[in-house]
């Protein structure tokens, strides 16, 4: 579904506040390159989620810098795939940008069996944003720290279950990678989507969730589960209280999980408007306002050349690859 940009709806997405930049923005940049129609952002994912909200956000920035209009087009469905082989398949002429995330764009490859794309499909021309999983538990659940967490679960000897917001899906694989690591056993409920996971984990049905942080925030607050720990490699000032899970346990130090989001565009795009699109991302993530916006998303704003963009996520490909092929996971992505 297209939609066209409402400056209002961005703006009310986001409160403002500080933000801590994950890594130095350098200072921007222009180039020549400008598009001659309007611009389409694929969002592959439905109105309304962190994607949406980063899209709007990017496509705000284009439509300001280069003077033409910027459309949205949520394109949702298995996993993010459809919206992503769509923007593959696009003109590769810089009017159809890929608003990517960790899921088409890295765990997808090795999870489902009949890919449309492939990741030398699309260019990578920069990450835009990093938001963390927080572990949540059940305020049942006797432990008040990731070793006794660990410690909890292997006495249950598999009896436990954990909740995720679907098959594959970010908060999943945490769920699972975080198990191969420290060898305990426990039941993945898979749900439609984080709302009724977590409904279900404040009913006491499952025990655990790794859920979106911003997500879960309100039911921290609330008292209704407990968290013990977030996924980033660094602690997140939303809540600085929170230490990264890597950092509890020896056997627990490459665990490294953020839900990113990013700029692709289809294979073939000339290398002045990749240029291009990278250089306004820079400018666009280098403005405060920006920052203060990532910051109610508990997000790190972070800009990277294309090479090294494409570095982090062929990193990406690799480290779920591992995880899934341990899992023995492989879906259909129709």
């Amino acid at each position: 579904m297209i939609r066209n940009l409402s400056r209002r709806t961005v703006l009310a997405t986001a409160l403002a506040a500080p933000a801590v930049a994950r890594a130095q923005i350098p200072t921007p940049t222009q180039s020549p390159w400008r598009p001659t129609q309007a611009i389409r952002i694929v969002v592959p994912a439905a109105p309304g989620g962190t994607a949406d909200v980063i899209g709007r956000l990017l496509g705000q920035h284009l439509q300001a810098a280069w003077g033409q209009s910027t459309v949205v087009d949520n394109k949702s469905g298995a996993g993010g795939v459809i919206g992503s082989a769509e923007a593959a398949k696009a003109p590769p002429d810089g009017h159809t940008i890929l608003l990517g995330n960790i899921g088409p764009q890295s765990i997808a490859y090795s999870l489902y069996r009949n890919m449309p794309y492939r990741p030398e499909s699309l260019i990578a021309v920069s990450d835009i944003i990093a938001t963390p999983n927080v572990l949540v538990v059940h305020p049942s659940v006797p432990a008040k720290t990731v070793p006794e967490f660990v410690a909890w679960l292997k006495s249950q000897d598999g009896k436990v279950s954990y909740a995720s917001s679907g098959t594959g899906q970010s908060p999943h694989l945490s769920g699972a990678w975080f198990l191969q690591l420290t060898g305990a056993k426990a039941t993945h409920v898979p749900y439609r989507g984080a709302a009724p996971a977590m409904n279900d984990l404040i009913a006491g049905v499952t025990s655990y969730f790794f859920d979106n942080l911003t997500s879960s925030i309100g039911s921290m607050r609330a008292g209704k589960v407990r968290a013990l720990a977030i996924t980033s490699a660094q602690r997140n000032p939303m809540v600085p209280e929170l230490m990264p899970i890597r950092e509890t346990m020896p056997e627990l130090k490459p665990f490294d999980v953020s839900a990113w989001f990013g700029a692709f565009l289809p294979s073939g795009t000339p290398a002045p408007i990749v240029d291009s699109l990278n250089s306004e991302m820079k400018r666009w993530l280098a403005m405060p306002e920006t920052l203060e916006r990532f910051k109610t998303m508990a997000g790190f704003a972070d800009w990277n050349t294309p090479a090294d963009y494409r570095k982090f996520v062929d990193s990406q490909i690799a480290l779920w690859k591992g995880v899934i092929d341990k899992e023995g996971l492989k879906l259909d992505a129709d």
